[in-house]
């Protein structure tokens, strides 16, 4: 499994699509702040919009086949484009597409001027915190100027189509579809990040920018693939084909960590996984993520996520 394949799985979301907006004309619509382990997301697959959010100093413009991932459930707003008195805009109204719930304000499907999917993916605390924790919030993606634009725009097609017929699956196949989505936005992402300069600060520190570096990204490899061997700045930097200082210097500056507290994040992530597939007892996961003894992981797993292995696996099957 390749290491965006392995870090989505570790991150275990789970998609739901909560329902398709087709606007016309002024509107205006909030969405609060979701709670921890929320990320809703929108997807247009028509016409073009605006989100305003507090992070961002000037409003996006969304357009087909733009995709907008909110990680840590950020408050936002979405508006029409014109920015027209709210005053003119006509009430919602919430119906039902034999799909999904369906929310528009006086128009059909003829006359919309915008055609919207918007969902969410629910993960986990702890597995998710390495992939998830360290994107930008909003993500936004451009896929049809995206690498594999084809691929992007045969699913985007796919979704559209599925929604429009209203066939009988048309709900699974929309969802399984988002879960692909996700993929080749992150995807997306991480080759806009590859060509950038790696000192201009729109480029997000974290696990993208690392494998968008094909010498980090050999490294990064290496750790996930064995968690539990005794890796130390200098052989890192030889996976890597380069010096120590050098290796040390361009982690550093790709992940926004050190080298040993990226490979403490994505130890913990890795046990927080194994805390949640498996029965295994907390030594023998602490053992195969590099710590000798079960004291050792228990205080570097409560340094990390602020309980002990075992609450953290209780908590977690009882849906906390």
């Amino acid at each position: 499994m390749d290491t965006l394949s392995r870090l989505i799985d570790l991150a275990r979301p789970q998609a739901s699509l909560d329902l398709r907006c087709l606007f016309a004309g002024p509107f205006a619509v909030e969405h609060e702040p979701e709670a921890a382990g929320i990320a809703p997301f929108h997807l247009v697959l028509d016409g073009e919009c605006v989100v305003e959010t507090v992070q961002s100093r000037a409003p996006l413009r969304l357009r087909r086949g733009d995709f907008l991932l909110f990680a840590r459930g950020g408050a936002h707003r979405l508006r029409d484009r014109s920015a027209a008195p709210l005053r003119d805009a006509a009430p919602f109204t919430l119906s039902h597409d034999g799909v999904l719930p369906l929310r528009h304000n006086g128009t059909c499907e003829g006359t919309a001027e915008l055609d919207l999917l918007c969902g969410r993916f629910v993960y986990t605390h702890g597995p998710a915190a390495l992939l998830l924790g360290s994107l930008p919030d909003p993500l936004h993606v451009s896929l049809p100027g995206a690498h594999a634009q084809g691929a992007l725009q045969t699913l985007i097609a796919m979704m559209r189509g599925e929604a429009e017929r209203r066939e009988p699956g048309a709900l699974a196949i929309v969802t399984a579809l988002s879960h692909a989505l996700l993929a080749l936005a992150l995807r997306a992402h991480s080759g806009a990040t590859d060509t950038a300069n790696p000192a201009n600060p729109v480029v997000t520190p974290g696990v993208l920018a690392l494998l968008s570096d094909a010498r980090l990204r050999a490294s990064v490899e290496a750790m996930m693939n064995e968690p539990e061997r005794a890796w130390t700045i200098a052989t890192l930097g030889e996976v890597a084909a380069m010096s120590r200082a050098t290796y040390a210097r361009h982690f550093n500056e790709r992940a926004g960590v050190t080298v040993m507290d990226f490979l403490t994040h994505l130890r913990m992530a890795i046990a927080s996984d194994l805390l949640l597939r498996t029965q295994r007892s907390a030594a023998d996961i602490g053992m195969a993520v590099g710590y000798q003894s079960e004291a050792a992981f228990g205080k570097a797993f409560q340094q990390n996520a602020g309980i002990t292995p075992g609450r953290y696996r209780r908590q977690q099957k009882d849906g906390g």
